[in-house]
């Protein structure tokens, strides 16, 4: 069901996660470890966003075939270098579409966001979540695809003023209302600090003190390397990483 990471910290090229790390997303697309609930490789669509400076939007570029299938992205790994980065390689749920624009990272301004799992009852669970929304949201979802609607919910949450953490938590809990057993590992950065939910599915963060990784599994064998647990919240800066409850948050 997907795989997702973000990175913190001093400007590296994008190859080093995407194709140099021994357990790189490129092999997680084509050779994951941690496929519960569905799935046996990540061979629909991929994206990335990645920050050029400081304070920047971030820059995008996604497709619909598999990470390890576009010739030209290595060269582009390998010579694009930045400090904050998101990229996901994607799964489709049956019956969602596999195009571009239903690959993560959904991008709005300065936010980037990936969502690893599913909607269960999609999408006859979620009528009650989406009438919630601005009718404008729903008619510019970039895809008929869970993921993008819980963009909109998180991005609709945000836009209200919620501190991010609390914006994705709230979106989990009025998920997990109205569509209880999904899965909904959520990731979320401005290029300077990054927020993610575990809510079935794996998740592991890494730290030396000056950089940051949230990835769905670990890139090798580093034993810096730490799984976070289900029903977690994340907060993360370059070289921190400050782990809640889910339940702990103030959610409305």
């Amino acid at each position: 069901m997907c795989r997702h990471l973000v990175y913190l910290g001093p400007p590296r090229p994008l190859a080093t996660t995407l194709f140099d790390a021994p357990h790189s997303l490129s092999r997680q697309s084509w050779a994951p470890r941690d496929m519960r609930g569905g799935g046996t490789i990540n061979a629909d669509g991929f994206g990335l966003a990645w920050y050029p400076a400081p304070g920047a939007d971030p820059v995008r570029y996604r497709r619909d075939v598999p990470l390890w299938s576009d010739a030209d992205l290595p060269s582009l790994a390998g010579a694009t270098a930045t400090g904050a980065f998101l990229a996901a390689v994607r799964s489709a749920t049956e019956g969602m579409p596999v195009v571009a624009t239903a690959a993560a990272p959904f991008v709005t301004g300065r936010w980037s966001f990936s969502h690893n799992g599913v909607v269960a009852g999609w999408p006859d669970s979620m009528v009650a979540s989406a009438a919630g929304l601005p009718v404008r949201d729903l008619l510019t979802l970039e895809a008929p695809s869970d993921a993008a609607l819980l963009w909109a919910l998180v991005r609709h949450r945000l836009r209200a003023g919620d501190e991010p953490g609390r914006a994705l938590a709230g979106a989990v809990a009025r998920v997990l209302a109205d569509a209880p057993g999904s899965r909904l590992n959520l990731l979320l950065t401005d290029g300077v600090n990054a927020y993610a939910t575990t809510c079935g599915h794996a998740l592991s963060a890494w730290s030396d003190g000056a950089a940051t990784l949230l990835a769905s599994e670990p890139l090798d064998d580093d034993p810096r390397w730490r799984p976070v647990p289900d029903g977690a919240l994340a907060r993360a800066g370059a070289g921190t990483v400050n782990i809640t409850s889910l339940l702990s948050e103030e959610i409305s």
